[in-house]
């Protein structure tokens, strides 16, 4: 006989709860025949809660008990897993470098040009440059007020903190258009020499805990290798770019 589980969740015209959605999805994943209940408007939905004395929907009953909402049912199947914050705050840096790698590699199959080869490096280098811009540009605001905290030259001018973006990004996408090197060169140079030496003195020789606006601003990325890792990055493209454009 098929396991068998209730689940109350909202189904509006305008909102179909998320967590409903979920809950059910991992009822059936674990073998159990869901009877599915929708509430459908808003008094429908207090007064169930009312009636069951809870806070929240979706609300999962199994074998007559109530196991709650999502998180609860989680929790009841042993699919909790306590949050490792070092693999947490370094994911968005692993997701934007990993997909800058695929991408690098997508336009070299694409061209037939060999994977693993010096334009594969070049548009590693320019697609991460990219990325990373991109989630500087999500929330500029947010970004400057972390970036603010250790860069060296936005702290004596602090427009560059608002520049540093679409600077960033100018060079990305330059290097990947093969604008001349005398162009775009210079930008990732000054960008990467000032970011590093900013970086340096910050974790470096002040020993001081801060967080890396490297991923945009309200990143949980610890300064340190990985901002200098892409600082360095830069200088290195830019005076690539410089030497290309010299021969």
């Amino acid at each position: 006989m098929a396991k068998q589980a209730k689940i109350y969740r909202m189904v509006m015209d305008k909102h179909i709860c998320p967590f409903g959605m979920k809950s059910k999805d991992l009822l059936e994943r674990e073998g159990y025949e869901v009877e599915d209940h929708h509430l459908t408007t808003r008094e429908e939905t207090e007064a169930f809660m009312d009636k069951h004395d809870v806070d929240t929907t979706p609300q999962t009953f199994i074998d007559g008990e109530r196991i709650g909402g999502y998180e609860e049912l989680r929790d009841y199947f042993g699919k909790t897993q306590p949050e490792d914050k070092f693999a947490a705050a370094y994911r968005p840096v692993i997701a934007i470098f990993g997909l800058a790698l695929l991408m690098a590699l997508a336009v070299n199959w694409s061209m037939g040009t060999a994977l693993w080869s010096i334009p594969t490096a070049e548009r590693f280098v320019a697609f991460s440059m990219a990325l990373l811009a991109l989630q500087k540009l999500q929330d500029v605001e947010a970004f400057t007020n972390q970036f603010l905290g250790y860069d060296l030259l936005s702290q004596r001018w602090v427009r560059y903190a608002y520049i540093y973006p679409f600077a960033e990004a100018y060079a990305g996408i330059g290097m990947l258009a093969g604008i001349w090197g005398w162009l775009v060169g210079p930008v990732a140079i000054v960008i990467g020499v000032a970011g590093s030496i900013s970086v340096i003195k910050a974790v470096y020789i002040d020993k001081r805990e801060l967080k890396c606006a490297c991923v945009g601003g309200n990143s949980d990325v610890p300064l340190g290798f990985i901002s200098l890792t892409e600082n360095v990055m830069m200088f290195i493209a830019g005076l690539w770019m410089i030497i290309r454009a010299s021969v």
